[in-house]
């Protein structure tokens, strides 16, 4: 039976859209995305990735209408920023400090452009290797970035245990860890859940008519905010807890499966 309240769909990407296996979007989620949009359904990307390194997305970028990047920092529309949460600087003076004192690899996001601090081996390994990221440019200056720019984002390459120690001392910041790796850490104001909250008054959306996809932990306040919060088959416990659905892995057709099991296609 169709389900005419949903009204848009919020996709987590690494893990949801895209296999970890694989690096692409399975055939089943490309077409059941395509059958979602005929539909009139809206679709939307929700991500800890910064806009350009959303780059494993072409099998179903004429479909998409929007963007929650950087884990809710900044949202866009049509190519228009409806909301940008840059993290306090003296934050961002903490979390660099701490870097340089401490020797590990920190992303850093700007507005404009993304640089790495101290890349080590991990950075290697995780991010260019397992996550296909390699459109990065290594010779551009963060402190340059730091200068210019404001700052929407830091992935820093540390242990969970070593990320409450060093979160305590940015009182202006929350994290969103999806990789035993790395955190994500925005601005206070700035998760996924806040992110749609924003989507959808822009859209003139309800809550309610919103379903929300994602597997890592970074995903739970969509979940938990999203009328409908579906968690993968792969997803941690995080996201689990915080879905209202769970449904099979992101290789075993979980976005099919889910969109077929609440009546949107």
């Amino acid at each position: 039976m169709k389900n005419d309240n949903v009204k848009a769909l919020f996709f987590d990407i690494d893990g949801t859209l895209v296999s970890f296996k694989t690096h692409q979007i399975p055939q089943s989620t490309v077409d059941a995305i395509a059958q979602a949009k005929a539909n009139g359904v809206g679709v939307f990307i929700s991500t800890g990735r910064p806009l350009p390194i959303i780059t494993n997305l072409k099998a179903i970028e004429q479909y998409i209408d929007g963007y929650i990047t950087t884990n809710g920092a900044l949202c866009i529309v049509d190519g228009k920023a409806i909301c940008c949460n840059p993290i306090p600087m003296a934050d961002v003076d903490v979390m660099m400090a701490d870097a340089e004192k401490n020797d590990y690899t920190c992303i850093v996001v700007g507005e404009k452009r993304i640089g790495v601090y101290n890349p080590k081996q991990v950075y290697y390994d995780v991010f260019v290797r397992d996550l296909a990221v390699q459109n990065i440019d290594m010779d551009i200056d963060v402190k340059d970035i730091m200068r210019n720019e404001q700052i929407l984002q830091l992935t820093p390459f540390f242990s969970a245990e070593y990320e409450k120690e060093i979160m305590e001392k940015m009182p202006g910041c929350v994290s969103g860890r999806w990789n035993p790796a790395f955190t994500d850490i925005t601005a206070e104001q700035a998760d996924k859940g806040k992110g749609l909250e924003a989507m959808a008054q822009y859209l003139d959306l309800n809550i309610s008519e919103t379903m929300a996809f994602g597997d890592g932990g970074n995903d739970e306040s969509i979940l938990r905010r999203a009328g409908i919060g579906v968690a993968m088959g792969n997803a941690g416990d995080e996201a689990r807890a915080a879905a209202d659905y769970i449904t099979t892995s992101v290789d075993d057709d979980g976005v099919k499966n889910a969109l077929e099991h609440f009546g949107v296609i």
